[in-house]
């Protein structure tokens, strides 16, 4: 059967491929560091657990869910950004509820442009990003990520045919560069927004992880932020919940109402069962995200410890589970990945997966343990790329 334009359309999946070089390696009996995944290596926090257990035994739950949410869940969610970044959300015309982020930033174009007009990416970015330009027919354009600029877009550069942009998207802290924004970033976002009309979407996937006692942002806690964008959120991250695919969209009713109607042709909604356990996440103890993160932080801390050890100088990242590591003189974020599995057996995901600006560098994830991560390095130190 011949296939729609659509899908013919869709960008490769990169991950796909980087997938398949590790399986085949493990089907060789080869011992892999795999440092290139983003999934999550810790279990959902038990009490979370047990309240899908409990949602799951009431018959109510088992009905189709209401279209656009349950209302504990919504208020959830308007409750959680009050109570962590002192922002007022209307449950009502607020909230969104996603299927994890990744559905929500691949519909947006979907809810907002029509064919040919235009989306600004940051670059490097999630690839995923791609998807929906792909799925909705738009054009995209990108706004290069460079480490002097703090890994943030320079909205000087924009040309005239840029500003023309429908949405922007922005991701911080970023994957898989691990920057961070400052409010005064955020505010020039909003600015730029209102001068050309430009509706902003905030990625905030790995806003509850940060290190070193700092807390990331919100887009929204900007001043006038709800008037042009968007912030969505997941429980992938911060609560180890990526296989339950839950998150939400809050912020300009506008853009929440289109998401809303569009779901509401594609999906209804999520497993009421699930929202509810995720409700409980939100407004629960917030103990195991702080046990989370400092584990996350000590982890991170041994990786930078061993990298400077062996003459590899990084940067130690601020937040998310991600490492943005430079690849060593002579070789490129290609030939770098190549060499660590195919003589180290380790497995990082190269930079120019994210883009063009990404060449130059490799993304590690956090998400072995720490004896895993000194084996890693280690076994690189073997190969003595950095003396």
């Amino acid at each position: 059967m011949d296939l729609s334009n659509r899908l013919k359309n869709l960008p490769p999946h990169f991950f796909s491929s980087l997938v398949r070089n590790i399986e085949q390696a493990l089907a060789e009996g080869r011992d892999v560091i795999n440092l290139g995944r983003g999934n999550p290596d810790q279990p959902t926090p038990p009490h979370i657990v047990k309240a899908l257990q409990n949602a799951v035994e009431d018959p109510a739950m088992h009905k189709y869910s209401p279209f656009r949410g349950i209302t504990e869940f919504k208020q959830a969610a308007a409750d959680f950004y009050k109570r962590e970044y002192n922002v007022d959300i209307d449950p009502k015309t607020e909230v969104a509820v996603l299927f994890g982020t990744k559905p929500g930033v691949v519909e947006l174009p979907l809810a907002l442009m029509n064919e040919g007009e235009l989306l600004l990416l940051p670059d490097p970015g999630y690839p995923d990003y791609l998807s929906g330009v792909s799925l909705a027919n738009i054009r995209y354009d990108t706004l290069p990520l460079l480490a002097e600029n703090n890994f943030l877009p320079d909205y000087s550069t924009l040309s005239d045919e840029q500003k023309k942009a429908k949405v922007l998207y922005i991701n911080y802290p970023n994957n898989p560069t691990s920057a961070t924004a400052t409010l005064p970033f955020f505010e020039e976002t909003v600015a730029l927004a209102k001068a050309n009309d430009i509706a902003i979407m905030h990625d905030f996937a790995y806003g509850g992880i940060g290190f070193d006692g700092q807390k990331p942002i919100s887009f929204l806690q900007a001043d006038g932020a709800k008037e042009v964008g968007i912030e969505m959120y997941t429980l992938s991250k911060t609560y180890n919940m990526a296989g339950w695919r839950v998150g939400f969209a809050v912020g300009n009713a506008d853009m929440i109402q289109a998401i809303g109607t569009l779901q509401d042709y594609l999906f209804i909604d999520i497993f009421p069962a699930v929202q509810r356990a995720a409700a409980v996440a939100l407004s629960g103890s917030q103990d195991c995200v702080d046990e989370l993160v400092a584990l996350y932080e000590s982890r991170r801390n041994v990786l930078i410890t061993e990298c400077n050890r062996i003459g590899w100088n990084v940067v130690a990242p601020s937040a998310t589970f991600f490492a943005w590591l430079p690849v060593p003189t002579g070789y490129t974020s290609a030939t770098f990945t190549d060499i660590l599995l195919n003589k180290a057996d380790v497995a990082v995901t190269p930079g120019h997966a994210f883009g063009p600006h990404g060449e130059g560098y490799v993304r590690v994830g956090l998400l072995e343990t720490e004896d895993r991560l000194k084996e890693a390095i280690a076994r690189i130190e073997k190969l003595d790329l950095f003396s």
